[in-house]
């Protein structure tokens, strides 16, 4: 579902024009794309604010309204103050809702509780949380999720193994990618390590016996 999101067409640009805005407890904005000249606009700061505690804003289509129409617009941007981290400026891109969007979104691990290999007393190695998606806004999920529930040691989960929404195909050099692995040795193999000082301790003395 589309944010929708007033905003007001800002006439005057420049550094005194934006400062007078924050000083209005606004933030000055822009949208850009599309082969379009930039809107410049102004959000409303206590809205916009309150917006931006909202999960996984940059994969949300914005329906931006304005006295001159409505825009489609993806979030790009938002800069903050370096003390008070209050948002002082914020990109959008236009977007045509028809044609496909390049979009990252977080990767999730679940089910290490029940996980087989974490059970045998493998080590999980989530080395890449990010994934670059590629298909139409209104298809673009908020993340995407890895389950551990059957994965055993030496197993790992590359790319091209990510459950995709219908619609939606991994972005360039993503497929190769190993997201989570689960390292270590099976109970087996421990054991067989372990075994093999002991039995070469232990066959010593009947080899030095032999030679006498």
């Amino acid at each position: 579902m589309a944010i929708k999101l007033n905003a007001e067409i800002r006439e005057v640009a420049g550094k005194g024009a934006a400062r007078s805005i924050r000083n209005n407890k606004n933030i000055p904005a822009v949208i850009y794309g599309e082969k379009k000249a930039p809107t410049a606009i102004v959000l409303n700061g206590h809205e916009f604010e309150m917006l931006i505690k909202t999960p996984a804003l940059r994969t949300k289509l914005f329906q931006i309204e304005t006295n001159a129409g409505t825009e489609d617009a993806m979030l790009m941007d938002i800069q903050y103050h370096p003390v008070t981290d209050v948002p002082v400026h914020v990109d959008f891109k236009r977007i045509d809702v028809k044609k496909p969007v390049n979009v990252v979104v977080p990767v999730e691990v679940i089910n290490t509780d029940v996980s087989k290999g974490l059970k045998l007393g493998g080590v999980l190695n989530f080395a890449v949380r990010k994934v670059a998606l590629r298909g139409l806004v209104d298809a673009m999920p908020e993340k995407i999720t890895i389950d551990l529930t059957d994965m055993t040691i030496g197993d790992a989960v590359h790319g091209s193994d990510l459950v995709l929404p219908a619609g939606i195909e991994l972005g360039l050099h993503q497929a190769e990618l190993a997201f989570a692995t689960i390292g270590g040795k099976m109970p087996e193999e421990a054991d067989a390590t372990k075994a093999a000082p002991a039995a070469a301790q232990a066959a010593a003395p009947a080899a030095d016996a032999a030679k006498k």
